[in-house]
C-alpha cells in the first residue's frame, strides 16, 4: 500500500510541477507531462519501477479520449465538414503515411514495418495543436478549420489503422525480447481464440451490434433509473461502468478497445446523457493521459538518446519536412492560402501523442522490432517538443513577411453601405438578417472561408478578410459609414477594431461584442460606448422567468427586470472609471471597493423594486398572492 502511495505522489507531483511551467512558457501541457516524466524517470529506475505496467494501466485514457471524440461527432457536424474532413484529411494521412514509409523503405527497413511507422508518423498531436490554436486565436481562421479537419479525421482514422496494422506482423523480425511468451498470452481471456474463421466473424459483428444497441437503446432507461437516487457520484460510476464493460466487451472479441468506446461514442452524440456523460469523463481522461505521457517521458532511453543523438535528432527534422512538404502541397489543392497555409503546414508537422499508442501496440502485436520502436518513440517525442517552437517561428517571421499576401488575398469590396458588420457567426449573422429584414443591406465581413462557403448556399452575400486591417476597413467604406457593429469571436480583436475605429473614425456609431464583464471594461476603454455582453441579454429573460415562476406577472416581472438591467449599466460605467487594464483585482483596491459599494446599491435598488410592487399588491387586495402556493 506504501508503494502505490508513493507512486501515485510522486506523479502527481510532477505533474503538478512540470505542467504549470510548460504552460507558462508557451509549451502546452503534453510536453510539460513528456518532461515530467523525464524527470522522474532515474528515481523510478532506483525504485525498479515497471514503468510498462502502469503505461499500459494509463492507455485507458486514450480509449477515454476516443468515447469523447465519437461523443463530439453529431451527424449533421460531419456532413457540413465533409469536404475538407474526407478529403483534405484522408489524403493527408494517406499521403504521409505512404513518403514516411517510403523513406524508411529507402533506410532500409522491410515494408512492412515501414508502412507501419508511416501510419504512426501521420498522425499529429490532436492535444498540443488544438490548444495552441484556441490561446492564439487562430481556431476560426482558414488555416485554424483546415486544421481541425484534419485532425479529427486522424482521430478516426487511429481505430482503422490499429485494425489494419495485425495485418503487417511478421514474427520473424522481431526482437527475441518483444515476443510475448506462450504462458502470458494463454493468460489473455477470449472469446474468439480457437474458433473457426466464419464463427470469428460471427461473434465480432454481434459486440459491434450490442454496443450500438446498448448506446441506442439501453442507456436511456439505465441512466434514468441512476438518476432516481439523486446521486452525482452514482452517475459517475455508471458512466465509467458503461466504457470499461464496452472496453471489456471488444477486448474479449480482439477488437481494440478503443474502436468500441468510439462507436459507442457516436452512438450516444444526439442522446440527452451526452453533456453529463462528457463532464463525468472529462477528469478521468485528463489524469489518465497525463499519467500516460509521463510513463512515456519515463520510457525515453535516455542512454540509447545519447549515444544515436545525430540520427534521431536527423529522423524527426526529416519526418517533419516531410510532413510539411505534403501538407502545403494539400493546403494548395484545397485552396488554404497565404499565412493560413503555413499555419497549417507548421502546425501539424509534428508526430502526435496517438503514435505512443500505436507504437506500443505495434511492439506487442510483434509488427515493429523494439529496437526500432525506441528510437521511433524518441522521434515522436522530440518532434511534439518542437512544436511551440514552430509556432513561434509562424509567430514571429512568416505571418508578418506574409502580410502583404494577405491583403491581396481578400476579397475586392464592390458595394457601399453605411452599415459594416465585422463577423457573421450566431451573433453577428442575427444582428445582419434584424437588419435586412427592415430592408437595410450591410457590408458583411468574415474571416472563416467555410462560413462564408455555407452563407452562399443560401444566397447572403459576404467578404473574406480580417477586418482587424485598417485598409479592410476602408475599402469597406467605414469611412462613410454611420454604423459598425463589430461581432466577431476574439475578444483582444473586437477591442482592437474599437480602439481603431473611435480614434481614426469618431463619427462612426459602434456596437461591440463583448465576450464577459471584464472584456466590457476594455471595450469602455477603447473608446466604445454601446457594448452588448453576448449572454446578458439571455441570461436577464432567465432572471425575468424565474421571477414569474415565484408568482409575480408578467408586468411585474417586466418591470423588475429593465430595472436590474438599468441599475447594473450604472453599475459597469462606474466599474469601467476604476478599472485598470491588466491589473488584477487584488493589485487595485479602489476597484474592488467600489465593486462591493456598487453591487450594494444595485441589491438595495433591486429590493425597493420589490417593496414597490408589494405595496402596489396591498393596494389591490383582490390580487393573487406574491408567491404562489405550493
Amino acid at each position: 500500500m506504501t508503494g502505490i502511495l508513493m507512486l501515485a505522489t510522486l506523479f502527481l507531483v510532477a505533474g503538478i510541477v512540470a505542467v504549470p511551467i510548460a504552460t507558462r512558457l508557451g509549451l502546452g501541457s503534453v510536453p510539460g507531462y513528456l518532461v515530467a516524466g523525464m524527470a522522474i524517470s532515474p528515481l523510478l529506475t532506483l525504485l525498479r519501477v515497471d514503468v510498462s505496467a502502469i503505461q499500459h494501466f494509463a492507455e485507458f485514457g486514450v480509449v477515454m479520449m476516443l468515447f469523447l471524440v465519437g461523443l463530439e461527432l453529431e451527424i449533421d457536424k460531419l456532413w457540413a465538414m465533409r469536404g475538407r474532413l474526407i478529403g483534405l484529411g484522408g489524403l493527408q494521412v494517406v499521403l504521409t503515411a505512404l513518403a514516411a514509409g517510403g523513406a524508411g523503405v529507402a533506410l532500409g527497413l522491410p515494408w512492412t514495418i515501414a508502412l507501419a511507422l508511416g501510419m504512426v508518423f501521420a498522425l499529429s498531436s490532436t492535444a498540443i495543436v488544438l490548444q495552441t490554436l484556441t490561446e492564439k486565436g487562430l481556431l476560426k481562421c482558414d488555416g485554424g478549420e483546415a486544421s481541425f479537419a484534419v485532425l479529427l479525421f486522424q482521430d478516426i482514422a487511429v481505430i482503422p489503422m490499429l485494425a489494419l496494422m495485425p495485418l503487417l506482423a511478421r514474427p520473424g523480425l522481431m526482437d527475441p525480447v518483444a515476443t510475448p511468451s506462450h504462458e502470458a498470452a494463454a493468460a489473455t481471456f477470449s472469446l474468439v481464440d480457437g474458433r473457426p474463421g466464419w464463427q470469428v466473424a460471427l461473434i465480432t459483428l454481434a459486440a459491434v451490434a450490442a454496443v450500438v444497441f446498448i448506446g441506442n437503446r439501453l442507456t436511456r432507461p439505465l441512466f434514468r433509473f441512476v438518476s432516481t437516487a439523486h446521486l452525482r457520484e452514482l452517475f459517475t460510476a455508471t458512466a465509467l461502468a458503461l466504457v470499461l464493460g464496452i472496453a471489456t466487451l471488444m477486448s474479449l472479441v480482439g477488437l481494440s478497445p478503443a474502436l468500441g468506446t468510439f462507436i459507442a461514442g457516436v452512438v450516444l452524440a444526439s442522446s440527452e446523457y451526452r453533456h453529463e456523460l462528457e463532464s463525468d469523463i472529462v477528469p478521468f481522461r485528463g489524469l489518465l493521459l497525463g499519467l500516460f505521457f509521463m510513463t512515456v517521458g519515463a520510457n525515453i532511453d535516455f542512454a540509447l538518446l545519447i549515444d544515436r543523438a545525430a540520427t534521431v535528432i536527423g529522423l524527426t527534422l526529416g519526418l517533419m519536412a516531410i510532413k510539411a512538404a505534403v501538407l502545403l502541397l494539400l493546403a494548395r489543392l484545397f485552396g488554404v492560402r497565404g499565412t493560413d497555409r503555413w499555419l497549417f503546414a507548421l502546425g501539424l508537422a509534428q508526430a502526435g501523442e496517438f503514435g505512443f499508442v500505436l507504437l506500443s501496440f505495434t511492439t506487442a502485436s510483434q509488427i515493429i522490432p523494439q529496437s526500432i520502436a525506441d528510437v521511433a518513440l524518441l522521434v515522436v517525442a522530440l518532434s511534439m517538443l518542437l512544436t511551440p517552437a514552430l509556432f513561434i517561428l509562424y509567430d514571429r517571421v512568416i505571418a508578418p513577411m506574409a502580410g502583404g499576401d494577405q491583403k491581396r488575398e481578400a476579397d475586392q469590396i464592390d458595394e457601399a453601405s453605411p452599415i459594416i458588420i465585422a463577423g457573421h457567426g450566431r451573433f453577428g449573422g442575427l444582428v445582419a438578417r434584424m437588419l435586412r429584414s427592415i430592408g437595410e443591406q450591410p457590408v458583411v465581413v468574415d474571416y472563416s472561408s467555410r462560413q462564408l462557403e455555407m452563407l452562399k448556399l443560401f444566397g447572403i452575400k459576404a467578404y473574406f478578410g480580417d477586418a482587424t486591417r485598417p485598409d479592410l476597413l476602408e475599402s469597406a467604406g467605414i469611412a462613410n459609414a454611420k454604423l459598425l457593429v463589430v461581432a466577431i469571436d476574439d475578444a483582444a480583436q473586437i477591442t482592437e477594431i474599437v480602439r481603431y475605429v473611435a480614434a481614426t473614425y469618431p463619427n462612426v456609431h459602434i456596437v461591440a461584442r463583448a465576450v464577459d464583464r471584464t472584456h466590457v471594461y476594455d471595450l469602455y476603454e477603447a473608446g466604445a460606448e454601446d457594448i452588448i455582453r453576448e449572454t446578458f441579454d439571455s441570461a436577464v429573460r432567465s432572471g425575468r422567468s424565474a421571477y414569474e415562476a415565484l408568482g409575480f406577472t408578467r408586468a411585474e416581472a417586466d418591470a423588475l427586470a429593465a430595472r436590474f438591467v438599468e441599475a447594473d449599466k450604472t453599475h459597469l460605467r462606474r466599474m469601467a472609471e476604476a478599472y485598470r487594464r491588466g491589473v488584477a483585482p487584488e493589485d487595485n483596491p479602489e476597484f474592488v471597493r467600489l465593486s462591493r459599494q456598487q453591487s450594494a446599491l444595485l441589491e438595495a435598488e433591486m429590493l425597493q423594486g420589490r417593496a414597490d410592487v408589494d405595496a402596489k399588491r396591498a393596494a389591490l387586495p383582490d390580487d393573487p398572492p406574491l408567491v404562489a402556493e405550493g
